[in-house]
């Protein structure tokens, strides 16, 4: 159905606690063990982050799906894939439930669960308030929204998400026209522009994960507050072209590196895939600037 948690790692723990509560404006609903359980504050399940202290980069993906029938379905799809697969138990992550843990062709690890804790928004379900009442902290981010990765074979693992999720590609960008010239997929499983992407570089690592924010006016305000708090930006506020999205990049206390996201488009099952080819790359990453450092393609975690 979704993005349902991020589990990363940090070098910091009480630096980056600060930075997703105080800065990103995320609730911290359980603290054990060395881990930190985050969810923002329009979230119902019980988490959407988790932080992990010893390192940095990406522990796994959660996603979120509509039952046990579906679990089945896609254990039993991902073994005639090919991939490695395994259950999961209730338990073994906080108040997640039975589940199936998939190593991805992208060497990446994805649970995919239909039950977790359910905790609720902050504005309830009667009669709500359109934000919290009490206001927010900090960007006051609603809820997670994406999350890019990188491979070494986007076409496979574009295939795997299509054959086994049931994902779909929204946009591709394309240095040819054969399949082992796909440079990056912009994928989704519901009706926005993109739930996962992927672009071409080394199997295991995470570019960054994204939050949801309401509009331009709501990612300038972020602005400002990531340059009250002193947080690094990489790029932004900018669009892309590429899933027309208005961006602004950062990195959290770790150099794990953050997103704020606005606009795009609807998709669904009748959408039909755009191509971006390598000569206007630029312009698909950073529509308003049309270039690119190439430190922002290089730095992963």
């Amino acid at each position: 159905m979704r993005l349902g948690y991020v589990h990363i790692k940090v070098t910091d723990l009480a630096e980056a606690r600060d930075h997703y509560i105080n800065t990103m404006g995320m609730t911290a609903i359980d603290e054990s063990d060395g881990m930190v359980y985050l969810k923002s504050w329009d979230e119902a399940d019980h988490h959407s982050v988790v932080l992990q202290e010893g390192g940095v980069g990406l522990v796994k993906l959660g996603y979120k799906v509509t039952d046990e029938q579906a679990l089945d379905d896609i254990e039993n799809r991902a073994h005639a894939f090919g991939a490695t697969v395994e259950r999961m138990s209730k338990g073994e992550n906080l108040a997640v439930g039975d589940g199936v843990r998939i190593t991805l062709p992208s060497d990446h690890t994805l649970e995919l669960y239909s039950e977790i804790e359910y905790v609720g928004s902050e504005t309830g379900l009667l009669n709500p308030d359109p934000w919290p009442r009490g206001g927010v902290r900090g960007i006051g981010v609603p809820r997670l929204d994406h999350t890019l990765i990188t491979t070494e074979a986007p076409a496979l693992l574009e295939r795997f998400f299509e054959d086994v999720l049931d994902f779909q590609a929204a946009e591709r960008l394309v240095a040819g026209a054969e399949d082992s010239d796909l440079v990056g997929s912009w994928m989704f499983c519901g009706e926005q522009a993109h739930d996962i992407a992927f672009v071409k570089g080394q199997n295991g690592k995470l570019h960054h994960f994204a939050y949801h924010l309401p509009s331009w006016s709501a990612l300038l305000q972020a602005s400002d507050v990531m340059s009250m708090n002193d947080v690094p930006i990489d790029f932004g506020p900018a669009r892309h072209g590429i899933t027309r999205g208005e961006t602004i990049y950062f990195f959290d206390p770790s150099g794990n590196r953050n997103e704020v996201f606005s606009g795009g488009y609807r998709t669904g099952k009748d959408w039909r895939t755009i191509t971006w080819t390598m000569d206007q790359a630029a312009r698909g990453i950073n529509y308003t600037h049309r270039e690119i450092d190439a430190k922002f393609l290089e730095v992963v975690t």
